[in-house]
């Protein structure tokens, strides 16, 4: 048999390559060959800083990810290939298509057909291994609610909170404002329809808001004290950043009490309770595939590194955060 080579989180802020012998597929599974995977600059670096919390498993929803965190350990969670050879029990249906698995990334895996989602012939291969982010951003929108008229503010342009800009760009609303520090992502949220972009909240720029619902997805705990600030009466902030073992001090005195406002955590990995007896994941995954082949989130792209790289890649979104979007690795094949 051949070898795969695996990515492994050794100590923070420190990775390396591991080769394995590759085995057989069991009856049940079946071999796919990596085309390229996702950087998570979100959740991916919390890990890649030591900034997870010890007691918490991995990812207790995805098999893969299984485990406890302790180093060294695999994690990513977005990856596209080719099933390449099947165990004598699958369907040989499977052989030769394009598959997205939420996996660590490596060269190559075994999995059972259940934990496969066939990529559309619409959707190209880079677009696939937004999957994650656009399913996060659907949640995003489906747990805030947005009603025609309204005024919205999205917090933190990274790739998650431009998807969710994209989204909320196609809704009736009043006012749709973009936040954050960085310009190349200002850029981006203006170009994906935001009608206002500021780097930050104050003065003026804050007291002309007012919002209906706010979104905090910029993955630092201090910012949820804007985003309260920003909310009007009655308003909703939607939480959807990980904050992982960062800690804020958060203003809950007077105007988030008196202004009866609404702290909502959203999370991607279960369907909020109230929609549960009309949805399931893949009826959400339904409307990520055709949001991602709609948008087109390739144009996001901003770096590839080949897996022998990773390091720099992980790097590059630590230390200059103002140059990358998404980062993808590769490994070598055509898409």
């Amino acid at each position: 048999m051949g070898k795969r080579t695996n990515l492994v989180f050794t100590a923070p802020y420190e990775m390396a390559l591991e080769t394995e012998m590759l085995p057989a597929p069991a009856p049940d599974q079946v071999l796919v060959e990596t085309l390229a995977s996702a950087i998570s600059a979100g959740t991916e670096l919390l890990f890649y800083r030591g900034q997870v919390p010890d007691e918490m498993s991995v990812d207790a929803t995805l098999a893969a990810l299984a485990g406890a965190v302790r180093y060294p350990l695999r994690y990513g969670y977005a990856l596209v290939g080719i099933v390449v050879e099947t165990g004598a029990a699958v369907d040989p249906a499977w052989q030769g298509r394009r598959v997205f698995v939420f996996h660590p990334h490596c060269s190559h895996l075994l999995a059972t057909p259940a934990e496969l989602i066939p990529v559309p012939e619409t959707v190209t291969t880079e677009q696939a291994l937004f999957l994650p982010n656009m399913e996060s951003a659907v949640n995003f929108v489906q747990d805030g609610a947005p009603v025609i008229g309204e005024r919205v503010v999205v917090l933190g342009q990274g790739v998650v909170g431009l998807l969710t800009t994209t989204l909320l760009a196609r809704f009736p609303l009043e006012q749709l404002v973009a936040i954050d520090q960085f310009p190349r992502r200002r850029e981006a949220s203006r170009r994906l329809g935001a009608t206002a972009v500021y780097g930050d909240m104050s003065g003026a720029a804050q007291r002309e808001v007012d919002a209906d619902l706010v979104y905090e997805l910029t993955g630092n705990p201090a910012a949820l004290n804007t985003a309260i600030a920003l909310a009007g009466y009655d308003g909703r902030v939607v939480i959807g950043s990980w904050y992982g073992r960062k800690r804020a001090e958060i203003d809950l005195g007077g105007h988030f009490h008196r202004s009866r406002i609404r702290l909502i955590s959203s999370q991607v990995s279960t369907i909020a309770p109230h929609r549960q007896g009309r949805w399931n994941k893949a009826r959400r995954f339904d409307v990520a595939w055709r949001m991602l082949a709609a948008f087109d989130p390739a144009a996001l792209v901003t770096h590839r590194f080949a897996i022998q790289d990773a390091a720099q890649a992980y790097s590059l979104l630590d230390q200059q955060p103002d140059e990358a979007l998404q980062v993808l690795l590769t490994y070598g094949l055509a898409p």
